[in-house]
C-alpha cells in the first residue's frame, strides 16, 4: 500500500490544563510525530503512523483515534512488557510548561520500521524527539526511506530533558542532511547552530544539507527558503490560548499541501495559517483545523490585503 506521509516517532496521551492556576486537566492526545500525521490526515493526504504501543488502555486510546481521524496504523506493535507515554501541559505567564513520563515506554523500544512503509511513501516524517526517543530505528530508517526514492521531512524539535545537546547536535545534523523538507524552530536553531540571525540560521541549515527549509518563528510566521528565494510569512492574529502543537501542525499541514503538489512557498502560508487556528482550543490534536476552516482564513486575508 502507498502512502503520502508516513510519520514515525512516539505518541502520548496528553492531560492538559484548562485554567490557569487550577488542576483541571483535559484528556487528549500528543506526540509531535503523531500530531503531524493527524494535521496531514485532517488537509486530506494518505498518511500512515508507526510506533510501539504498550498494550494498555492508552494505546488501546490511540489506536482508536488514529482509525477515526483517517491515519492508517496496521503497521503499529504493541509491547506487553511496556508502557504508553503520558505528558501533562500547565500554563503560566512564561507560557506552557510540559511534564513527561515516557521513560522506558513501548515507543523507546521500537526496532526496524517496516519495509512496506518506507518502500510506498512519498514523504517519510520523523523528528528529533523522535530521534531521542528511539534513535538508531529512526535514524535507519530515514535512510533507507531515502535510498528507497521516499523525500525526507524531519523537524528538529529539540528537547533538551530528552539527550543532551551534544548528542543531539549531531544526530539532528545526520538527519537534516538527508532531508528535502527541514522544519527547525527559531529556538530550536539557535541552540543548535550558536547564531542568533535568522538568515544566518537558514544558511546554516542549508549548509547542513537541508534542501529545502521552513525556520518556524512561533507567533512571528516562518521563513520559507528553498536555497535560492526566501520569503517571510507573517504570524496570524488569532486568540490564541493553547499553542500546544502548532509546530507540529504546521510540519502536518505544509507536507499535505507539498504532497498535494504546492511549492514550499504556498505550502508555508497554509501551514501558518493552520498552525495559528490550532492555538484557539486547547490540546495538540482536538483544534487542529481541517481544509475548509484554512482556505476561510487565507480567504478573509486576500480579502483584506
Amino acid at each position: 500500500m502507498s502512502f503520502d506521509i508516513v510519520s514515525i516517532g512516539e505518541p502520548m496521551i496528553e492531560f492538559n490544563q484548562t485554567n490557569r492556576g487550577e488542576p483541571a486537566y483535559l484528556q487528549g492526545f500528543g506526540g509531535d510525530t503523531s500530531n503531524t500525521a493527524i494535521a496531514a490526515a485532517r488537509q486530506g493526504a494518505k498518511v500512515a503512523y508507526y510506533t510501539r504501543l504498550g498494550e494498555d488502555a492508552f494505546g488501546d486510546l490511540l489506536l482508536k483515534l488514529w482509525a477515526e481521524e483517517g491515519v492508517d496504523a496496521s503497521h503499529v506493535e504493541r509491547d506487553a512488557a511496556a508502557f504508553t507515554g503520558v505528558y501533562f501541559v500547565q500554563h503560566g505567564p512564561q507560557g506552557h510548561v510540559f511534564h513527561y513520563l515516557r521513560a522506558g515506554s513501548a515507543a523507546s523500544r521500537m526496532q526496524a520500521v517496516p519495509e512496506a512503509l518506507l518502500g510506498g511513501a512519498r514523504y517519510v516524517h520523523a523528528s528529533g524527539i523522535s530521534l531521542a526517543v528511539a534513535g538508531p530505528a529512526v535514524a535507519q530508517a530515514l535512510r533507507r526511506a531515502k535510498q528507497a526514492g521516499a523525500r525526507i521531512s524531519f523537524d528538529s524539535n529539540l528537547r533538551l530533558k530528552l539527550w543532551p545537546l551534544e548528542r543531539a547536535t549531531p544526530a539532528i545534523a545526520e538527519a537534516a542532511a538527508l532531508s528535502d523538507y527541514f522544519f527547525p524552530s527559531l529556538e530550536d536553531a539557535r541552540a543548535l547552530s550558536g547564531l542568533d540571525d535568522a538568515e544566518a540560521m537558514l544558511d546554516w541549515a542549508h549548509r547542513l544539507g537541508a534542501k529545502n527549509v521552513f525556520l518556524k518563528l512561533g507567533a512571528g510566521g516562518v521563513i520559507a527558503s528553498d536555497g535560492s528565494r526566501r520569503v517571510a510569512i507573517k504570524g496570524k492574529n488569532v486568540r490564541s490560548v493553547d499553542a500546544t502543537g502548532a509546530g507540529d501542525c504546521f510540519c502536518g499541514a505544509a507536507l499535505a499541501r507539498l504532497a498535494a503538489g504546492d511549492d514550499v512557498f504556498a505550502a508555508a502560508r497554509y501551514a501558518n495559517a493552520a498552525a495559528a487556528l490550532s492555538t484557539t482550543g486547547y490540546g495538540a490534536v482536538a483544534p487542529i483545523p481541517r481544509t475548509a476552516l484554512v482556505m476561510q482564513q487565507l480567504a478573509a486575508e486576500d480579502l483584506h490585503a
